[in-house]
């Protein structure tokens, strides 16, 4: 699922292609929203909040989506837009100018309000990481609400602050070289807030660069140290990169770790061995 950094750049794009034009096209391809006429309206702002993007109309009205694990927006010059295009069956809002014509491909999220609410309705999240309502105490504070929970499930619930995903929480685990699986009451307060800043650090180089690196590198295959690396040799300490799932059903994820660096394995990690991600076992011969 893309994380702050991700979306916080994705609003910036959209903001920057489509703010203070007139729309001539909304179009909302999501069940009863289908019929919705929304025009004339022009686009005031699009802006991140944690994980959601808000495309404020002048109308007062508000396009919230939200692109959970397979979605994405992508900019197309309106003069370039083709009818195939247009036509695309993961098509989930088309919003055109003269000028742009935005797609919002697979999102998993597609809503409208009243702006006025905009605050109301997610007012469940946390502080935002790349936000202007940032506010490291209260995001600590949240954390150790529940002092029992894994660190790694607690950094994952937007509730207690928002932007973060698997990929920053295992990166900014295993770069204070803190087992994701050990209760939040276990971490000093100062080592949380030097966790919490070191993500933060992270993910704002990663929003103003659009390179979602945690080693400084920019190559595929150099970009993180655990995440998506099971299998693999710890980059710091060679151990075996392992996978394992953080928290229950329905809110559960597979979490990348270093045994080695971080602690020993997980609670749900059985120990046996474990492939590179993306590589298959040898077929056996005649089959």
């Amino acid at each position: 699922m893309p994380e702050g950094d991700t979306i916080w750049r994705t609003a910036d794009r959209l903001h920057r292609a489509l703010a203070g034009q007139p729309l001539r096209e909304l179009e909302l391809r999501w069940g009863e929203l289908g019929g919705l006429d929304l025009l004339p309206a022009a686009t005031l702002r699009v802006s991140a909040r944690g994980k959601h993007l808000m495309h404020d109309l002048d109308t007062g009205v508000t396009l919230h989506t939200h692109l959970r694990m397979e979605g994405g927006w992508r900019l197309v010059a309106s003069g370039d837009l083709t009818a195939r295009q247009r036509a695309d069956a993961q098509v989930r809002v088309l919003a055109a100018t003269p000028s742009w014509s935005a797609l919002g491909l697979r999102l998993g999220v597609v809503e409208i309000w009243p702006t006025s609410q905009a605050a109301q309705r997610l007012g469940y999240l946390g502080p935002d990481l790349l936000g202007p309502d940032w506010d490291p105490d209260t995001a600590i504070a949240n954390l150790r609400s529940g002092p029992e929970r894994p660190i790694a499930e607690a950094l994952l619930d937007q509730r207690q602050l928002a932007g973060i995903g698997t990929f920053w929480a295992s990166e900014g685990l295993f770069l204070g070289h803190h087992n994701p699986w050990a209760a939040v009451g276990a971490l000093a307060p100062g080592d949380l807030r030097d966790l919490i800043g070191s993500i933060q650090r992270l993910m704002r180089r990663g929003a103003d660069t659009g390179i979602q690196s945690s080693t400084g590198r920019t190559g595929r295959d150099a970009l993180a140290y655990v995440h998506a690396r099971s299998g693999r040799p710890c980059r710091q300490c060679g151990a075996t990169i392992r996978v394992a799932q953080i928290g229950t059903a329905p809110q559960g994820r597979v979490f990348f770790y270093c045994p080695g660096c971080q602690g020993g394995l997980a609670p749900t990690d059985d120990g046996r061995p474990q492939r590179p991600l993306g590589s298959n076992p040898r077929r056996p011969r005649g089959v």
